[in-house]
């Protein structure tokens, strides 16, 4: 696990978007693909990440234990409402079945009235592929499935509307 979150940190800390590459000698340049998941909607389907290929996908990986993230959903539903046709948001529930389970977040997620989609990682999946071992943690990907920005920790509402202009810059 230690390797997984060290090397997300790495790749999302390094990564450089095509735009800001100052070279135009055909240098190869190394994108970071995404990888694929699935996780679950509230009705138990399964939902894969490469089922929104094509479209830019803001990941967030929470819990309603998490005080971090519980303050930073409202930015989230902020975000959603204004971009939530141009950009697909994956609000993913680590859902561990002790910690967390799928009922006390469902019941969160009522009760505050967020219209987001939400995910549920009942098999603590998509958390180990994406290194999701302390939450909050949100990863931007572009439209060609390529990791723009990984972070860790609370994003303000600036920094999360600032990353989701990037993932729509052409």
């Amino acid at each position: 696990m230690l390797a997984a979150v060290m090397g997300y940190e790495y790749l999302s800390e390094n990564y450089v978007p095509e735009s800001e590459n100052s070279s135009s000698s055909g240098s190869s340049e190394e994108k970071v693909l995404a990888p694929d998941f699935t996780v679950y909607d509230a009705d138990g389907n399964p939902v894969s990440f490469s089922d929104f290929a094509g479209k830019p996908v803001v990941l967030n990986f929470w819990a309603t234990w998490c005080g971090y993230c519980v303050k930073e959903m409202p930015s989230f539903e902020k975000a959603f409402l204004q971009y939530g046709d141009e950009v697909v948001f994956m609000m993913i529930n680590v859902t561990d079945g002790y910690q967390e389970t799928k009922e006390d977040a469902m019941s969160f997620i009522e009760e505050k009235g967020y219209t987001f989609p939400v995910y549920y990682d009942t098999e603590l999946s998509a958390a180990s592929v994406y290194g999701a071992s302390s939450l909050p943690a949100t990863a931007f990907i572009n439209a060609d499935g390529e990791l723009l920005h990984g972070q860790f920790g609370m994003l303000s509402e600036e920094t999360l509307f600032g990353y989701i202009e990037k993932l729509l810059a052409k």
